[in-house]
């Protein structure tokens, strides 16, 4: 039976003015399993071309080549990949080794694309090269062997598959006269075990150990004739061949991880520039992760701020201020007794109606009161110390005694009431640690009316939103008292004090809950100083984490453009070894998922390497802030690495798949000509 039969194929190349040029013209051949056929000619003689064909490497001709009675014409993509991989094994003259793979790796290279077990295809490996005399060799790279072990090598991974059909380009043009004789003898036992061996050469000593001769000239056929010197050498009676078995696996895919493994080994070999593209993008997911770390914990640390100045059975009410004045955010507009009342019942009547629960506004109801300094107020408290020098401190804001305020929010002391007042910790500061207890001197510009009135400092205020500021703290009854009396000993006419603040006590935290959020659908009023400030804090964040976000997404993209480049470049720089690939029958998707699978790993280093960086830097963060401002607004959160890493992944496959793509659709002919 004919193993291999050739019938008028033709091969026509265009040439950039609209002509023709015929490679090949009308080739009639027949081949039988056994033979080893030397096909010689000049250059250009269309020797590389015929053999492109029978290999399955090109199939752009005209004409019938049948393998086994399969004819390769029509032959789609996946169908070649698969003849090539099963049914024909190359033998290059440059020998086409994958230099960063070891010995044992070239040739199982076959059997990983195939989906062999790593057991079996390592024990048919490390046979095969046994039987070509390299059995002590398999953990050396290509660059530590020899021309000749080279080509050994090269003819271990063709036999590998078990094929019908070995292609050999010029085995011997690269070696000396010795290791010539070497490789011709293997070649020439491959035949005899009944392999179909097909060499292209240009040396007459080789053709003339061949049992048929070919000669082209000019893509024809001009000579064909048998060497009747040719002797076969004796089969052994245990039959020993060099080929191994074929593999059972019907699937013969490549898996997903031994993709993974030959993407690491590839990696391995430009490791460098594999870690410093990582690195690049790792430095992007470091600043994501801090980003969302330290939005995170800004966050919570002003939420747990104003809940920390806050109870479940207060409400409180402001009125919003005036939108002109500057510190209208801290500084609401006051109530009147009618607007008091309509709130109480507006309330009633509506937030409560599903409750039991009504508003007493006699026993319920208490108020607060808050002026910040400016243009138009000012505020001091004067001190004489113990060594009878008088200090001054001007307040930032004069601020009544708030209902939910206890003996939790504060440093030190207890709270104030009559003629007593209590102060943030910047009063202190100013003043020094003897002032606490002491009598001091306050002065207030109310509406134009100054009120001066002595009292005792009796408390330090725990608020870290304002412990770096002057504020004073006084309670609500003394304070609105002394406001009547100075302005009745001033003007003749008692000014009463309004509330800017209303405190509501109810009967549980779900009816606070209730009002709070009943209170929220009303334009006009706002809750708590504290809750003001938090929720004017929390926008700010909220716009912080969104520059924040989109200066990482800049970074992000930036990073994924790296990718894609160096991916890119590696594509360009391994085209060989891809056309090695596709010559040992790796279809498109396998080579797809191998540089995938690449750009999958720098995804994964740059998110752990990303990781690691932001661990490092929040630990330095915390240690840093702690000790200059006593707390770290930051939160490390497990699942922000998490997230990360997957972005990280995420963008890496993203930028690879351009360079798989254009690895996958490379010309297996043209890829092994580059150099």
């Amino acid at each position: 039976m004919k193993s291999l039969s050739i019938k008028n194929v033709n091969k026509f190349y265009k040439l950039g003015n609209k002509e023709k040029f015929q490679a090949l013209s009308d080739i009639n051949l027949d081949f039988t399993k056994g033979e080893l056929v030397s096909v010689v000619g000049e250059s250009g003689s269309g020797k590389s071309t015929l053999m492109n064909f029978i290999g399955g490497l090109d199939s752009d001709f005209s004409g019938d080549i049948e393998v086994y009675g399969t004819n390769l014409q029509g032959l789609k993509d996946k169908q070649l990949d698969k003849y090539r991989k099963n049914k024909v094994g190359f033998v290059f003259q440059s020998f086409n080794l994958i230099p960063h793979l070891s010995i044992l790796d070239n040739v199982t290279i076959s059997l990983t694309l195939s989906g062999v077990s790593e057991h079996e295809k390592v024990k048919k490996a490390t046979m095969m090269l046994e039987k070509v005399g390299l059995g002590n060799q398999l953990k050396k790279k290509p660059n530590q062997l020899s021309g000749g072990q080279k080509q050994r090598v090269a003819i271990a991974r063709a036999l590998i598959n078990d094929p019908d059909i070995i292609l050999a380009d010029e085995p011997t043009g690269a070696l000396d006269t010795e290791t010539t004789g070497q490789i011709l003898e293997i070649l020439k036992k491959i035949a005899d075990d009944g392999k179909l061996v097909i060499m292209v050469t240009h040396s007459e000593k080789v053709a003339s150990i061949s049992s048929r001769v070919i000669e082209l000239s000019d893509g024809k056929v001009i000579r064909d004739e048998k060497n009747k010197n040719y002797k076969k050498y004796k089969t052994r009676k245990n039959k020993e061949k060099l080929e191994a078995s074929k593999t059972k696996n019907e699937k013969q895919s490549l898996g997903f991880w031994s993709a993974i493994k030959l993407a690491f080994h590839n990696m391995w070999a430009s490791k460098t520039k594999n870690f410093l593209m990582a690195f690049g993008v790792a430095i992007s997911i470091s600043s994501l992760i801090l980003m969302l770390s330290f939005s995170s914990g800004l966050t919570g640390y002003i939420q747990s701020m104003a809940s920390q100045y806050s109870s479940p059975t207060i409400v409180t009410i402001s009125k919003k201020g005036d939108s002109s004045d500057p510190f209208s955010f801290v500084s609401p507009s006051p109530f009147t007794r009618e607007e008091i009342v309509e709130v109480v019942n507006d309330l009633n009547n509506n937030a409560l109606q599903i409750t039991d629960y009504k508003i007493d506004i006699e026993n319920d109801v208490s108020y607060g009161y808050m002026a910040v300094t400016g243009l138009t107020r000012t505020a001091s408290i004067t001190y004489t110390n113990s060594e009878d020098e008088e200090l001054n401190s001007s307040l930032f804001a004069v601020y009544t005694t708030p209902k939910y305020y206890n003996s939790s929010n504060l440093i030190k002391g207890e709270i104030s009431k009559e003629n007593e007042i209590m102060v943030s910790q910047g009063v202190i500061n100013q003043f020094g640690e003897e002032a606490f207890g002491r009598t001091v001197t306050i002065s207030i510009d109310f509406n134009g009316t100054i009120i001066k009135k002595s009292a005792t400092i009796t408390a330090i205020v725990e608020s870290s939103m304002f412990n770096s500021m002057n504020v004073l703290y006084i309670d609500y009854d003394f304070f609105s008292r002394t406001v009547y009396e100075e302005t009745l000993q001033a003007t003749g006419e008692g000014v009463e004090l309004e509330p800017s603040s209303i405190y509501i006590e109810t009967d549980s935290q779900e009816t606070t809950n209730i009002i709070n959020n009943y209170i929220k659908t009303k334009e006009e009023y706002s809750g708590s100083m504290e809750e003001k400030l938090a929720t004017m804090f929390s926008q700010m964040m909220d716009t912080f984490g969104i520059a924040l976000a989109i200066i990482s997404g800049i970074s992000l993209i930036v990073a994924s453009i790296m990718i894609l480049v160096v991916l890119y470049i590696s594509v360009t720089e391994r085209t060989k070894e891809i056309g090695v690939l596709k010559s040992i029958g790796a279809r498109k998707k396998d080579i797809k998922l191998i540089f995938t699978s690449e750009s999958f790993l720098v995804g994964l280093l740059s998110g752990l390497v990303g990781c690691a960086l932001s661990l490092v830097s929040i630990i330095l963060i915390k240690i840093i802030l702690t000790a200059i401002i006593g707390f770290a607004p930051i939160t490390l959160t497990w699942y922000y690495f998490l997230i990360s890493i997957l972005i990280a992944v995420f963008i890496s496959v993203l930028s690879g798949l351009y360079p798989s793509s254009k690895a996958s659709k490379l010309d297996p002919v043209e890829a092994l000509r580059r150099e």
